[in-house]
């Protein structure tokens, strides 16, 4: 998986090193090439799927090659971010917090309310509340994932534990989760609610949601202290304008976002109690 994933982004970097110029003033060049770190919420090849017309817009507008980069599971990628591999983070809004004590500095954040996790059962299914989970088995993404965090906060909120009254299965993305209950290898499945409204509509016709977590603050974009303050701030630009001509819009859709947003981050520092198990 390793091995295709870095084939697939050398592929990438090639083809946008040879990106022309359109609206960027060049502030970027100097550190080129850049690395757009992704969380692997998704599969690699996924990820290249869906990232790759924003990262070619980026590129193409900063005059600067970028190269999309992930890991092969959250905590790889989050020591990686702690070792400041990535230029562009795309990270969870629960690691933004770390990201930010070695130099990561938000610009921006996806333009949404905010983000929940939904427990999903296949539609057959007698799981009918939280109660009925009880002695059940769910899948859910790492422990670590916001998906669980929030999904497990729930949990107890509703007078269930999750480490006892019943069997939570770790899976390593947000589709594996579901397709292990839509298959019937577990009875329900835990992910966040934009990947499963992206699901095939086969899945989520045979899916029923029965309950939905508190929100948290949706994706934040930060940059590297690598990266001079005037790079940073076109790339801001870049990302906070996408929504705002045809060109833009077209490339959002393939992420399903609706543009991008100013960050606070007060924002962020309210997901610490998210994080109280």
């Amino acid at each position: 998986m390793l091995a295709r994933t870095s084939f697939i982004s050398c592929l990438l970097c090639a083809v946008l090193a040879v990106a022309s110029p359109v609206y960027g003033q060049g502030s970027c060049q100097t550190f080129k090439p850049m690395t757009f770190g992704i969380l692997p919420f998704i599969s690699a090849e996924q990820l290249v799927v869906k990232f790759t017309p924003l990262v070619h817009y980026l590129s193409e507008h900063l005059n600067t090659p970028i190269r999309i980069e992930t890991a092969p599971n959250f905590m790889t990628f989050a020591q990686r971010t702690q070792q400041q591999r990535y230029d562009i983070l795309f990270t969870a809004p629960h690691f933004y917090a770390k990201a930010n004590q070695v130099g990561y500095q938000l610009i921006a954040r996806v333009d949404s309310p905010g983000m929940s996790a939904v427990i999903v059962v296949p539609r057959k299914s007698h799981i009918d509340t939280l109660d009925d989970l009880k002695g059940k088995r769910l899948a859910s993404l790492h422990k670590e994932s916001l998906a669980s965090i929030l999904l497990r906060k729930h949990l107890r909120e509703h007078g269930i534990d999750p480490d006892k009254d019943l069997s939570i299965i770790s899976t390593p993305t947000h589709d594996a989760s579901l397709l292990s209950s839509y298959h019937g290898i577990t009875d329900a499945s835990a992910l966040m609610q934009p990947p499963y409204e992206a699901a095939s509509e086969q899945v989520r016709q045979n899916m029923r949601v029965i309950a939905t977590t508190e929100r948290a603050p949706h994706i934040p974009i930060s940059v590297s202290a690598r990266l001079s303050s005037q790079c940073s701030q076109e790339i801001s630009r870049l990302l906070l304008a996408m929504g705002n001509t045809d060109e833009g819009r077209s490339v959002l859709k393939n992420n399903r976002f609706s543009g991008f947003r100013k960050a606070s981050e007060e924002d962020y520092k309210k997901i610490k109690a998210l994080l109280v198990q």
